[in-house]
């Protein structure tokens, strides 16, 4: 609980300087991700790289944060009105305990993956010290953009910023 109030507080304290500290090993936009293990909740477990040669969303939340939930249903959306044909969208949440994210995983029918951040190298990498974050990445795996907090991801103007990320007509 302690973690989720000073969470929070600093949230709001780094939305209204609009300041963002860059986090050690914190990978720019224009930057290449580096590889990564993602850790499926069914035991499953698969590298990062695997995943290029498509434009990926990478969408970064913990199953305790209101907004990081609010916006998991538009991203549901997206990923069944586009189903992988343009893009692959993937969730990295970084619960302390996988169990918690796993629970919340199973109240809906989600048609992307998950991915439990047990060493946090992904919200590091990343730069995810807020939360929800949205990061667009290009079949190459340069970070193309950044996009810090909830939104309707299956809106016009967020599938707008998904195309011209991307340089796709959607």
């Amino acid at each position: 609980m302690t973690r989720v109030i000073f969470l929070c507080v600093f949230c709001m304290s780094a939305l209204a300087t609009g300041a963002f500290a860059k986090m050690p090993g914190e990978v720019d936009e224009g930057g290449m991700l580096r590889e990564a293990p993602l850790y499926g909740f069914s035991g499953d477990y698969r590298k990062l790289s695997e995943l290029r040669g498509k434009p990926l969303i990478i969408n970064v939340w913990a199953s305790w944060c209101g907004p990081c939930r609010a916006e998991m249903a538009s991203l549901e959306r997206l990923s069944r009105r586009f189903g992988g044909k343009q893009f692959n969208i993937i969730g990295v949440s970084t619960d302390d305990y996988a169990d918690k994210a796993a629970a919340f995983l199973r109240q809906g029918e989600g048609t992307f993956e998950n991915y439990h951040d047990r060493n946090l190298l992904l919200e590091a990498m990343l730069g995810a010290n807020t939360i929800p974050l949205t990061v667009l990445v290009d079949a190459q795996g340069r970070v193309v953009k950044k996009v810090r907090g909830s939104r309707e991801w299956d809106s016009p103007e967020s599938v707008q910023l998904i195309g011209k990320a991307f340089r796709k007509k959607l």
